[in-house]
């Protein structure tokens, strides 16, 4: 189930940013300290603290809409299958946070200097497939799903 209103959708948004901002910043740590160790799961939330909010942000206020309209182009609602509309809009989301997301880290956390631009490319490129891995095989089916449940859930009551 995808939001209906406007509280559903920052309810959803919420959600989303919290499940992808967790997992990539997991995979940015531990791309920084060599791999994947047990102490990334509790110190991602130090920088949740503020890639969170921001996600929100850039995703209400702008990236949702366009993504939307972007996916629009290669997919129209009511004629093709729901699938290859959510598909179409996760994908653009990608496209759009992955690096607006990577400038923000470049900017708070990496400490780029003069290499700033070389350094957003990189991690644009680094956190890339992995975003788009997540959201289509993880994050959005698992988002999706608890979210229309627990809409199913206020429905009953």
């Amino acid at each position: 189930m995808l939001p209906q209103s406007k509280l559903q959708d920052v309810f959803f948004t919420a959600f989303m940013a919290f499940v992808m901002v967790y997992a990539m910043i997991c995979y940015n740590i531990s791309l920084n300290v060599g791999g994947m160790q047990n102490f990334i799961f509790l110190a991602a939330f130090k920088e949740m603290l503020i890639m969170w909010p921001i996600a929100m942000a850039l995703e209400l206020l702008f990236v949702g809409k366009l993504a939307q309209k972007l996916a629009f182009r290669f997919v129209t609602p009511g004629k093709d299958p729901m699938i290859m509309i959510i598909l179409a809009i996760s994908s653009m989301s990608v496209c759009l946070m992955c690096p607006l997301m990577s400038m923000a880290a470049t900017i708070l956390f990496k400490d780029a200097g003069s290499e700033f631009v070389a350094v957003w490319i990189q991690t644009t490129a680094l956190n890339f497939p992995m975003a788009l891995f997540w959201q289509i095989f993880f994050a959005g089916p698992l988002v999706r799903n608890v979210f229309g449940f627990a809409m199913k859930r206020i429905k009953q009551k």
